[in-house]
């Protein structure tokens, strides 16, 4: 499909919260692509700017931002610029979110990973009890206040046009036992699912359809580096879950944000590419 055939989000104004690398940043220049202006936000500059860059290689305009979407206060900041640079937001991508990557994290992974693949005593893997208060609360001030901080103020622009998509980033963690390794993660990611589907009730009629996509494994350089430092046996642990025998690209992924925020009559659903892993 050439770029000219895709401009289907033509004169539509978006924003990508957590842009500045992985999926989200492949997730604002395809939503470029299809014509969007697109805004941007993160706290990681550097990488941030690059996204920016790409946008703007893309042919659109672009609007790169630092926020913390934990504070309500960055996030009301940020809505306040856009208004400004844009004057309204049609669609917003809630994909900032901390996820499970720090030594003790891959500890926990590549030990369920095991549990789940091989031969071994059913027992208790100790991940909930063992965590700390501090674990817990950080991933719900990202994966879940700062959907609803976002959600809050794009709303306060959307429902007064009628017109607007939301995209939820969710995961298989939110409504699977695929990542039992990271309860923290899970909580929050069905957190989100079940925010999606109370606000895609509540805003449906006002023409604003709220969505969530929920990923499985993500070809990101984070997970590039993990698989390589996993080796070979226990990558191939992994792929006993995997139908599909590969994690889905960013691209992939990206491409379904796009359908989401075009013309579909889709609310409220959670759209799962996962290769095969939760069927």
């Amino acid at each position: 499909m050439t770029q000219n055939q895709r401009k289907n989000l033509q004169g539509r104004v978006a924003l990508v919260t957590g842009a500045g690398r992985g999926m989200g940043g492949a997730i604002a220049i395809d939503l470029a692509m299809a014509g969007a202006h697109v805004m941007i936000c993160d706290i990681d500059m550097p990488a941030l700017e690059q996204t920016r860059a790409a946008v703007e290689a893309a042919g659109e305009q672009c609007l790169a931002l630092r926020c913390d979407v934990s504070s309500s206060i960055e996030v009301d900041n940020m809505f306040a610029a856009i208004a400004e640079r844009f004057g309204t937001l049609h669609i917003l991508v809630n994909n900032a979110a901390l996820v499970p990557n720090r030594p003790i994290d891959v500890e926990r992974r590549n030990k369920h990973y095991a549990y789940i693949t091989s031969p071994v005593p059913r027992q208790s893997l100790g991940f909930t009890s063992h965590m700390s208060d501090e674990d817990w609360h950080r991933y719900w001030d990202v994966n879940v206040h700062g959907v609803f901080y976002c959600t809050r103020e794009a709303l306060k622009l959307m429902e007064p046009q009628r017109d607007g998509k939301i995209i939820n980033i969710a995961s298989i963690a939110g409504f699977s036992a695929m990542s039992a390794h990271s309860p923290n993660y899970c909580a929050t990611k069905g957190a989100v699912i079940a925010f999606t589907k109370s606000v895609a009730a509540e805003v449906a009629g006002a023409n604003i359809f709220v969505n969530a996509m929920a990923p499985g494994g993500v070809a990101t350089p984070e997970f590039t580096e993990y698989f390589a430092a996993a080796g070979k046996e226990k990558r191939n642990q992994f792929w006993q879950v995997v139908p599909a025998g590969r994690l889905g690209t960013m691209q992939e992924y990206a491409s379904t944000v796009t359908y989401l925020a075009g013309d579909h009559y889709l609310v409220g659903q959670v759209i799962s590419p996962n290769g095969g892993v939760v069927i």
